[in-house]
């Protein structure tokens, strides 16, 4: 590796919301380093995810490429092997890319033998020298808790079950495992150490948290710094009903996400949580983000006291949102925007970046433009297989011309209801899909056999009200459709279309 690379850290903190940060004025959370980043980079305030959950959307962050191109549509499906992702791409620019966390990635099936083990749980994709694996089991985090006297379950997540009646009258039962020994705090401590040991040489590191994702057992004190009755009450329709008439999808959902998604000894639907408890849960997550705050508060530390921060570029975001009890929802389902809008925010420690430095960026943003952003800033072309383009210009104080007006998100719902949602919808099951489209006005929800949606964001902010079937809204209909339409055509993989043999041989680029 060359010694005059610069570094780049890349941030991906899990089931973040977008709305759940301090210098955006959020009413109680508090995240002074995420602010302090915010303030000497770029933010990116509607910025969202391609997909949920997790695998997915990771995939689109990987290859650069909305769902409809790589085609991992659920945590379980093996991504192509023709795909070249991040870690190879860094690769081919010199770097050995190092990785805290997961990507949760499957091999794909046609090139690996199907005796293989990586077949019975998720694993880190290829190419990635990895520092601490939190992926599948769990296996080295636990194994650490282990070496420090912890009780271990045959599970990670059992160590989230605590003894019925374990409830507390204000708040939700605080983690078992204490707050120097968290899951955080390994993954950081880990980072702490990769930056020390590489502290004169070039590193690309992505640094990925677990955190806030459930159980929603925060360790003590960020358990009690926040109290449920000053936290702000879901969203939700006048009566569950209301929310669940709203679509056949909708309905499903209501009758499927347990509240055990979010509090794994909470029994019941989450739609049968009440809003005392949706407060408790809000409070425990917004302690998740504080913790996770306050780690990542270290590691700028460390690359302030070592100089370092004036070499690295920092991107920080997230793969998907959480529901929080919106729309009587816990965790990351279904069409709402809450499952997809995300933080973003980049850093850019050069001079030219200068000027811009605090901006808030109103611009629809998406996770396919974090590769893009990485290939302008190391002075690399965009290959074809991409769909997004660089936020550089932004982040320079720049805006781009042409720039996307809507942003996208997809959703494959086979895998819900035990994997019955297609009998269970009486639909085909390939056809259990969706795809929104929304900008300043609508938002417009496409299924492949199922009625679509239509929300006019002007007077229903929040998406409680379809239209899609009033008469009076049948051009916005048409217009949105149609618009989804364009935008999948513009982007159906082109990754080989820049290629054509000619006399010479092969012409253009990949």
């Amino acid at each position: 590796m060359s010694n005059t690379l610069p570094n780049i850290l890349l941030i991906l903190v899990d089931q973040w919301r977008g709305d759940s940060l301090g210098f955006l004025g959020h009413p109680c959370i508090r995240t002074p380093n995420i602010d302090h980043l915010a303030e000497t980079g770029v933010s990116f305030t509607r910025h969202y995810a391609q997909s949920s959950p997790c695998g997915p959307s990771r995939a689109s962050l990987l290859t650069g490429q909305y769902l409809m191109n790589h085609r991992v549509v659920t945590n379980n499906t093996p991504t192509s092997r023709h795909l070249k992702t991040l870690p190879w791409f860094m690769r081919e620019s010199g770097y050995d890319p190092a990785l805290i966390g997961y990507t949760t990635t499957v091999p794909d099936p046609r090139i690996t033998d199907a005796n293989d083990p990586r077949f019975s749980t998720n694993t880190i994709a290829d190419g990635w020298n990895i520092v601490r694996d939190f992926e599948g089991r769990r296996e080295h985090y636990l194994a650490y808790l282990s070496g420090l006297g912890y009780a271990i379950p045959g599970k990670y997540e059992d160590l989230f079950r605590p003894a019925p009646g374990s409830d507390e009258s204000l708040r939700l039962a605080p983690s078992p495992i204490s707050a120097e020994h968290s899951e955080t705090a390994w993954s950081i401590n880990g980072a702490l150490d990769y930056i020390r040991i590489r502290q004169n040489q070039p590193w690309f590191l992505h640094l990925g948290t677990f955190r806030p994702h459930p159980p929603f057992m925060a360790p003590e004190p960020y358990h009690e710094m926040y109290d449920p009755r000053q936290v702000p009450p879901p969203v939700q329709a006048e009566t569950l009903v209301r929310e669940q008439n709203t679509h056949p999808l909708t309905h499903l959902l209501l009758d499927t996400i347990k509240a055990k998604s979010g509090v794994h000894y909470m029994e019941g639907l989450a739609a049968e949580v009440t809003v005392e408890d949706w407060r408790k849960m809000r409070a425990a997550y917004y302690g998740l983000c504080s913790e996770v705050d306050h780690h990542l508060g270290r590691v700028f530390q460390l690359l302030r006291d070592t100089g370092q921060d004036q070499r690295t570029l920092i991107i920080l975001t997230s793969d998907h949102g959480e529901q929080l009890g919106d729309h009587h929802l816990v965790n990351k389902r279904g069409y709402f925007p809450q499952s997809y809008h995300i933080p973003c925010i980049v850093r850019d420690p050069r001079p030219v970046a200068d000027a811009a430095r605090g901006r808030r960026v109103t611009a629809f943003t998406e996770n396919i433009d974090v590769l893009p952003t990485i290939f302008e800033w190391l002075g690399r072309d965009r290959p074809h297989q991409f769909d997004g383009r660089s936020l550089l210009p932004f982040v320079h104080g720049n805006d781009p011309g042409n720039w996307r007006q809507q942003a996208h998100w997809e959703y494959d719902f086979r895998d819900m209801a035990g994997g019955e949602a297609a009998s269970r919808l009486g639909i085909d099951p390939d056809s259990t899909s969706l795809s929104v489209i929304r900008d300043d006005l609508f938002a417009y929800v496409h299924f492949a056999e199922l009625p679509p949606l239509l929300f006019d964001l002007v007077r229903d902010p929040h998406w409680l009200h379809n239209v899609a079937d009033d008469p009076a809204y049948s051009g916005a209909a048409l217009r949105y459709a149609r618009l989804m339409l364009d935008w999948r055509l513009r982007h159906a993989d082109r990754t080989l279309t820049g290629l054509s043999i000619s006399s010479n041989g092969l012409i253009g680029r990949a």
